[in-house]
């Protein structure tokens, strides 16, 4: 089913394409950016991004184990997974504080605010598909399927990290170089 899985990235990474043009559509007809306000802490970001970036290695190590069917290497990759997906979690709810803006601060806020949000749906709902896939692989019998599942979870765990580059880009750095 890897088409489902790819055809699920192309929509979702039309929808932040979406919201990055309006981000900058936005910026066009505002003299000041952000208007009144200074750019998000970079720190946040900085650290979430790096997070994201070491958690493709356990997800790839995850997907080879479950090409070979490696039951044990698979349990134990998705638990680092997990705490990969976790820890930027927890590091998301601080980076929401230091964004200097609320969702209703104005246009930019607002903008700012969709494109996380939008951003951290993606991690919560492929966090919790792997929390089941997690629970399927240490409660259930396991067949040929579920190892392809867990190779469909970490192929889209790819377009998370991958979609949070540009997204990154347009939140903290466009403000400082625009």
């Amino acid at each position: 089913m890897w088409w489902g899985t790819m055809g699920i990235v192309a929509i979702e990474g039309t929808m932040f394409v979406i919201l990055m043009t309006a981000y900058f559509y936005v910026r066009l007809y505002v003299p000041e950016w952000p208007p009144n306000l200074p750019p998000p802490d970079l720190f946040y970001g900085t650290v979430n991004t790096l997070v994201l970036l070491m958690s493709a290695v356990p997800n790839q190590w995850v997907k080879r184990a479950a090409t070979r069917q490696d039951l044990h290497a698979v349990r134990l990759g998705l638990l680092t997974c997990l705490a990969f997906a976790a820890a930027f979690l927890v590091l998301r709810a601080y980076e929401l504080t230091a964004l200097n803006c609320s969702w209703d601060t104005n246009t930019y806020g607002s903008a700012v605010w969709m494109l996380l949000g939008f951003h951290t749906f993606h991690l919560v709902t492929d966090a919790l598909d792997t929390v089941a896939l997690t629970a399927l692989m240490f409660t259930r019998r396991i067949e040929g399927q579920r190892f392809v599942d867990v190779s469909e979870n970490a192929d889209y765990w790819y377009f998370v990290v991958g979609v949070w580059m540009p997204v990154y880009g347009v939140i903290y750095l466009a403000p400082r170089l625009l």
